[in-house]
């Protein structure tokens, strides 16, 4: 395909064709089993520097204006999309003329970031700034159900984002270290520290 983009920020064996952009957005809504909105799209596409950040918000604009994504409903205040039938018949006869390693890569990062925000969704950070540093305020959801909520302090702003960052990667396992403290469960409480530690090494 010729190259037609602009390619400012986009790494070698990324693409520089509107059709191959096209193409790969239509590969990622037909792929990835979840609702996905516009920003998480470009963002997954963008991540790896796979290709022009302006190019792919106009190929999703016209994706729409063609007919071959419409709205399918909204998460976290988003508006979601899916393929129409023609935006299906794209994923299936034409992805074969990406790269595998581009097609990997834009669906690896879309899964991550929509367990990122699954994540932020069904747990809970907030920082309080007050007189004497931050209080950041945790909370572990169960759908409905608090499972746990806890305070931490934080000296500065910065520490305050550590925890923020740490809680969020791995909030189940906070629980788990918890529950198994409380309740004397020393094997719960080694098992969740091994998740952690191998999240590290």
């Amino acid at each position: 395909m010729a190259f037609d983009t602009f390619d400012a920020g986009v790494a070698p064996g990324g693409l520089r064709s509107k059709n191959e952009i096209k193409i790969l957005i239509c590969y990622l809504f037909d792929s990835v089993k979840d609702a996905m909105s516009r920003s998480l799209v470009v963002e997954a596409i963008r991540a790896d520097e796979l290709a022009n950040f302006f190019e792919v918000a106009v190929a999703f604009e016209e994706l729409i204006r063609d007919g071959n994504l419409e709205p399918s409903g909204m998460v976290d205040d988003e508006q979601t999309y899916a393929l129409t039938v023609n935006g299906k018949v794209i994923a299936k006869q034409l992805e074969t003329t990406l790269a595998h390693t581009v097609k990997q890569k834009s669906y690896d990062c879309a899964l991550r970031l929509l367990g990122e925000r699954k994540t932020a969704r069904e747990n809970f950070v907030d920082i309080r700034k007050t007189e004497n540093g931050y209080e950041v305020v945790c909370r572990v959801s169960g759908g409905d159900v608090t499972l746990l909520s806890f305070t931490l302090y934080a000296p500065d702003a910065q520490q305050a984002e550590v925890i923020k960052r740490n809680f969020l990667s791995y909030p189940r396992t906070v629980y788990k270290t918890m529950l198994g403290l409380m309740t004397k469960d020393i094997e719960n409480v080694g098992g969740a520290l091994e998740e952690v530690y191998g999240t590290l090494v």
